[in-house]
């Protein structure tokens, strides 16, 4: 544990003391056990037990919900924008994104921008997509189609004529460039209209943005702290609803970016409960975020320490005969969720009765 951190928890420590109104006298600190006298006082107290199991120290940070990815829609034919898609709406793939002369533009799934017409006899990384978006989308099955395949075919061709059919254009069979965008998510949810329904547009030109429909929260972590980050790491989200949703850590970035006197990395974390996360759009959230766990260790309630005066902690332990007595113990992991703390000391053990002021 850091100095500072240590510092602070001392700071809390001893008002968590005076605000309970029990005062010790302690007459050897660093002892095997320190003795004293709880000072008479009306505030209550309560009684809580050491227990043994797991902790995990965790980091609190700002986030951002919204959706995964960002994706440009490249418009590849030219001529005047006649219908857009709205802010918010959502396209699948084989429908119409937007359309241009009236005709429509198809969306399909594909990391490969599509940049020629598509043809019999031709190959490619880019026809491979499409002989994968034409099974997917029921227009061949994998036993005419291979959805690895490269080679635009007979069946590919008979295939896209389907998909023309269904989505309104002419049933030539070559996918022209300008009827289809190829974006790297099967569903898209519309981030921002670029273009503007009435006017031109041309080739390479900007029409939409897009994201994914999946849920995610991004945080700027401080660079210091990426070795405390790891992917697969439990999380906790508190939405702006005041409701809390577990997440995993899914990504932890290894470049630094430098802005406002900062350096930050960008940590993306999956929601386990997509629906619990609503449909807000670039949220603010916090997120707890584990850093470090430690097992099998006793562990108090962190408004049992009480300070001692020569320095350190202890625990006050009642007896099974009703008898109180001091324990100096020293803290390890502080788990701020659970409000608990990794103790040990001699004399301390699993199921013992201490002293904690009354809630």
């Amino acid at each position: 544990m850091s100095a500072g951190r240590r510092g602070l928890m001392a700071a809390v420590v001893v008002g968590i003391v005076v605000s309970a109104g029990v005062g010790f006298v302690v007459a050897d600190p660093f002892g095997a056990e320190a003795k004293g006298t709880p000072a008479q006082s009306a505030a209550p107290t309560g009684l809580a037990q050491v227990t043994k199991g797991a902790l995990s120290a965790r980091t609190l940070e700002n986030g951002t919900l919204g959706y995964a990815g960002d994706y440009q829609v490249v418009n590849k034919a030219s001529g005047t924008v006649t219908k857009l898609p709205a802010v918010g709406q959502v396209v699948v793939q084989g429908r119409t994104l937007y359309r241009v002369d009236g005709k429509p533009v198809v969306l399909l799934y594909g990391a490969v921008p599509i940049y020629r017409d598509l043809s019999w006899g031709m190959e490619g990384a880019d026809v491979r997509q499409l002989n994968a978006a034409l099974v997917a989308l029921g227009h061949a099955a994998k036993d005419e189609i291979d959805p690895d395949s490269t080679y635009f075919g007979r069946q590919t061709y008979y295939a896209v004529k389907e998909l023309q059919e269904a989505a309104g254009l002419s049933e030539t069979g070559t996918l022209t460039l300008g009827h289809v965008v190829f974006v790297p998510a099967k569903k898209i949810r519309v981030t921002k209209v670029i273009a503007v329904r009435g006017g031109m547009t041309t080739a390479g030109s900007v029409v939409v943005r897009t994201s994914s429909t999946r849920r995610e929260v991004s945080v700027m972590l401080n660079a210091g702290q990426q070795s405390q980050v790891a992917v697969g790491d439990r999380v906790t989200i508190s939405l702006p609803t005041g409701k809390s949703t577990p997440g995993v850590v899914s990504s932890v970035g290894k470049v630094a970016t430098k802005a406002d006197n900062s350096t930050t990395i960008d940590v993306r974390i999956r929601p386990l409960r997509p629906k619990a996360t609503g449909r807000l759009d670039q949220a603010p959230v916090q997120v707890s975020i584990v850093s470090d766990t430690v097992k099998d260790v006793l562990a108090v309630p962190v408004n049992a320490l009480l300070a001692l005066a020569g320095g350190g902690y202890a625990v006050e332990v009642v007896e099974p005969g009703g008898e109180h007595r001091l324990i100096p113990i020293k803290t390890g992991l502080f788990d701020d969720s659970a409000g608990k703390v990794e103790v040990s000391g001699n004399g301390l053990a699993a199921g013992q009765n201490i002293v904690v002021p009354a809630t």
